[in-house]
């Protein structure tokens, strides 16, 4: 197996000289090809924050970060965009679909924003998979929460990422439909080598995944 993510001694500090929060203390992850790990802790441990590094969206204050072997330390604004357009899938609580364009039309939209002809072919077997092919001319006001995240988890896939963040994907669902998420995102991961971090609370959840982290008070552990 070949490494995707590296992360090695990443550290996050908010506040100012009177008030500071250490939200990650020298935090070391790594992650290999096809890996599907899940990320437990509870409100304020700070999985939010390293979500956000891992995604370019945030810098570290230390440490670096390397994505399929590329230090991502330095870079400017414009290549990170880029990075995060080609190589980074993100899957969000809230599922963040674009409320006036169809299932496949929210798929395909990392391929037009990024100047490009979607793969049809790719769309509709990763649609077959996550079992959200009749929904594919529907509006997200037409679709379940459950079909909406499945939605946003093939948008996620569909560029064929090197990893795909996912902020509590299962956080606005009920029991059952949790669980079926879950399970699609494990399926999805073996089937396609598709690396995945998933950030939760949720235990149930982590229990999907290959391999399971906890973070608290900042700092990441393997348990």
């Amino acid at each position: 197996m070949s490494t995707v993510l590296d992360v090695r001694g990443i550290s996050k500090t908010y506040g100012n000289d009177k008030v500071k929060v250490r939200a990650l203390r020298s935090c070391d992850l790594t992650v290999e090809k096809g890996e599907f790990v899940a990320v437990i802790g509870k409100s304020g441990s700070g999985k939010s924050t390293l979500l956000r590094m891992l995604g370019t969206l945030e810098p570290p204050d230390e440490g670096k970060i390397f994505l399929e072997g590329k230090d991502l330390s330095g870079l400017s604004d414009k290549r990170l965009s880029r990075i995060r357009r080609r190589r980074i899938g993100f899957v969000y609580q809230d599922y963040s679909l674009f409320p006036e364009f169809t299932a496949y039309e929210n798929i395909a939209m990392p391929f037009h924003l990024d100047g490009k002809k979607e793969n049809k072919s790719y769309i509709k077997e990763v649609m077959d998979t996550l079992g959200i092919t009749k929904c594919r001319e529907k509006f997200p006001s037409e679709m379940s929460g459950g079909e909406q995240q499945r939605v946003a988890i093939a948008r996620g896939m569909c560029i064929s990422p090197a990893i795909i963040l996912a902020d509590e994907p299962t956080g606005n669902l009920d029991a059952e439909n949790a669980e079926e998420v879950a399970m699609l995102m494990s399926k999805a991961s073996r089937m396609y080598q598709q690396t995945i971090i998933m950030v939760t609370h949720d235990g149930q959840m982590a229990d999907y995944a290959d391999r399971i982290l906890h973070i608290r008070n900042g700092r990441v552990r393997e348990e």
